[in-house]
């Protein structure tokens, strides 16, 4: 077997690894989550996106332990991009998505605070410790705000039903403590095979991109990216057929805020005092690109507080094209546009009318 072939046995079975390594973890890490208390949407947008965020997290991780700072950052700023433009144009294509208020009036913005606020760290061409360890701050402060907020609303469901709150039906704790190993081997099997499939995933991504000749950043943005988000891939659509269309939402956006406070928080982190280096085709096109992904999606959510099918294709063009560009540009393609041109003379006026044209469609503002 020939070294390309190796690389793509290594690719495919990293992916396959991440996949069943995220489903364990989520299926324990779920179980767990739902004795503490906490409501389905907060597990949708913790455990749950977490849980699908782990490849990220441990390729990431395994990255910047290896050296590739690039491949860390691409495919954290790459599975942003996916989320958002692809797997929900997708899922909305499948069935349009109804969002919660909630995400509506708290985890968009919140996730959008996240983008700008890494857009300015990354101002000076690198992610320092101390950056980090903000970022991972953040994630904790964001975590235990929403696990609060989803035990308190249940305990005032609980009053007005006059149901002691957070605590399992009658017969139901014996049950659960016999589960409780069960839930506990899934997650250090799924930890475990992250872990692995993480490490082949790099290896593999890294002899493509030299056999190519084409930088780890974009192999990262590209492959990668798609690699690690099939958890949420096949999370989200599974969750729009079901009829689960909150946890389809709730998804990508958890996963999204992980990527950005989690994923770069810790390789931040891990990558010590001398930090990690922000490629300047980053600073000047790709994070301006994720922001205004992020952007377009909040006004989306309040045409009738879902993404309808025409609304899901026009993100999956989005994405085609950011995608088409990015593999031509790698290419050196000769004519192709400058990237300031096609960032602020093409993408920024797409953006504003796509925002414009959501927001009158709306008939309304802010929804009360």
């Amino acid at each position: 077997m020939g070294p390309h072939w190796l690389s793509l046995a290594l690719f495919l079975g990293g992916l396959v690894a991440l996949v069943l390594g995220a489903d364990a973890l989520v299926r324990g890490a779920s179980k767990l989550a739902l004795a503490l208390g906490i409501s389905p949407l907060v597990v949708g947008l913790t455990v749950v996106a977490f849980g699908t965020s782990a490849p990220e997290m441990a390729v990431s991780a395994s990255s910047v332990i290896g050296g590739q700072t690039g491949l860390a950052l691409g495919n954290v700023v790459g599975s942003n991009i996916f989320n958002l433009l692809f797997i929900l144009g997708l899922s909305a294509l499948v069935v349009p998505l109804a969002v919660h208020q909630q995400i509506i009036r708290q985890e968009m913005p919140g996730l959008i605070g996240i983008t700008v606020l890494l857009l300015f760290l990354a101002q000076d061409g690198n992610l320092s410790m101390g950056d980090g360890a903000l970022l991972l701050a953040c994630l904790l402060i964001y975590t235990v705000a929403l696990v609060w907020q989803s035990r308190r609303l249940n305990r005032a469901l609980a009053l007005s039903a006059n149901t002691p709150a957070g605590l399992p039906q009658p017969g139901s704790t014996r049950a659960w403590d016999a589960r409780l190993p069960v839930q506990l081997a899934l997650i250090a099997a799924g930890l475990a095979l992250l872990v692995l499939g993480s490490h082949w995933l790099v290896t593999a991504s890294v002899a493509f991109a030299r056999s190519l000749g084409v930088s780890e950043l974009v192999i990262g943005l590209t492959i990668v990216a798609a690699g690690t988000s099939m958890p949420e891939v096949a999370t989200s659509i599974a969750a729009a057929l079901k009829g689960e269309r909150d946890i389809a939402v709730g998804n990508v956006v958890g996963s999204c805020t992980f990527n950005l406070l989690g994923c770069l928080g810790l390789s931040g982190v891990l990558a010590g005092s001398a930090g990690l280096p922000v490629a300047q085709s980053l600073l000047e096109f790709d994070l301006w690109v994720m922001l205004a992904a992020t952007l377009v999606c909040l006004p989306l959510f309040f045409t009738g507080h879902e993404i309808s099918r025409l609304e899901g294709a026009l993100l999956l063009i989005g994405f085609a094209l950011y995608l088409a560009y990015v593999l031509l540009a790698a290419r050196g393609t000769p004519g192709l546009l400058a990237p300031q041109t096609v960032l602020w003379g093409v993408a920024a006026p797409m953006v504003v009318a796509a925002l414009l044209a959501s927001m009158r469609r709306s008939g309304r503002g802010l929804p009360r």
